[in-house]
């Protein structure tokens, strides 16, 4: 990401928009992160954060404005588009997932209830749960995963009347998930240790 923005910033000079040129000795002659940053409208840190792939979120807004004062062609900004969805849902990926209090309280409200986060990780549960599933409390968190507990538990068969429909449900989802996040370097990981 930050390579390909460097590239199209340095093919810019002020004077290419707008800005007035700098003709001396110790002036640079390309347009500067904080130049283009003030002609989007983002701040300049915002800009070197996108710049170094970090940041929970980019606004198609902010991506637009980039494209439009660095002058990429469609293809380019396309591309970069492509790089800030790969790159940041990435740095999604790496966050540690939660279970907001709210969520907590509607699944303890419940009979028998269970809250599963990225690649079925069991987050929250409530004592039903804990009971006619399983304990998850008493498992590591590593293991605390609906396709593992599906394809690695020697109950699960028993657990479920129709395991295979259980098992083709597992499957189905988490090819589903494997679709829309497919950098996600832990999803490879879990498929070996089902198989």
């Amino acid at each position: 990401m930050g390579e390909f923005l460097r590239s199209r910033l340095a093919r810019l000079r002020p004077e290419d928009v707008g800005l007035p040129s700098k003709n001396h000795a110790c002036q640079a002659s390309e347009l500067r992160c904080e130049e283009l940053a003030q002609l989007t409208g983002v701040s300049a840190t915002y800009y070197s954060r996108l710049e170094q792939g970090y940041g929970r979120i980019v606004s198609a807004e902010a991506l637009d404005a980039i494209a439009r004062v660095l002058r990429l062609t469609d293809a380019e900004h396309t591309y970069l588009r492509h790089l800030a969805e790969t790159t940041f849902k990435h740095c999604r990926m790496s966050q540690p997932q939660e279970v907001r209090p709210t969520v907590r309280r509607f699944i303890d409200s419940m009979d028998r209830a269970s809250a599963l986060g990225r690649r079925m990780d069991v987050l929250a549960w409530n004592q039903l749960a804990s009971v006619l599933i399983k304990d998850f409390a008493a498992l590591p968190p590593t293991e605390r995963n609906m396709a593992r507990l599906i394809f690695l538990d020697a109950d699960a068969q028993e657990l479920y009347l129709d395991w295979e429909a259980k098992a083709a449900e597992t499957v189905n989802t988490l090819r589903m998930y494997a679709d829309h996040h497919a950098h996600d370097r832990q999803l490879p990981r879990l498929s070996e240790s089902c198989l």
